[in-house]
């Protein structure tokens, strides 16, 4: 199983993705500090939304097998420049996240844009809340059934 470090804007659904992933109820949190949820380090939003914090993304990449950069595709903003995934050195997926939430599917196509750009390899679509898209994720990244 890979160890994954997130990375996306505050409320974009990086810790709602761990609880998901690894079973757990889904109950929000503001993540102050970086946190270890099983095989997944949770990133604050802070870290993204503040280029003086990215040398503290790139130095908790060291410790991750691979990035995974969320975008919510409600969210009209991206933080992530193009070429982004590239300062880490490290393979890098794309999640466009709740995508049921989407007014319209021009907004999931934007976010997944907005991915491709930053320099993902491969692009998922989730919805943490219905439980959609989890399982393509969960597999490709190396977590089997019941971790």
């Amino acid at each position: 199983m890979k160890k994954i470090m997130l990375v996306g804007r505050t409320g974009a659904g990086k810790t709602s993705f761990c609880q998901t992933i690894y079973g757990e109820d889904l109950e929000y949190k503001k993540t102050q500090a970086v946190q270890i949820i099983n095989n997944a380090i949770d990133t604050p939003g802070e870290f993204v939304e503040n280029r003086t914090l990215y040398r503290a993304l790139v130095i908790t990449a060291a410790d991750a097998d691979m990035v995974v950069l969320v975008q919510d595709c409600t969210d009209d903003q991206c933080m992530f420049a193009p070429g982004f995934a590239g300062m880490f050195g490290k393979p890098a997926i794309g999640i466009v996240s709740k995508v049921d939430l989407a007014k319209d599917p021009s907004d999931i196509h934007v976010a997944e844009e907005k991915l491709e750009l930053a320099g993902c390899e491969r692009i998922f679509h989730i919805s943490n809340k219905e439980k959609t898209g989890l399982e393509d994720v969960k597999a490709y990244i190396g977590i089997a059934e019941g971790e």
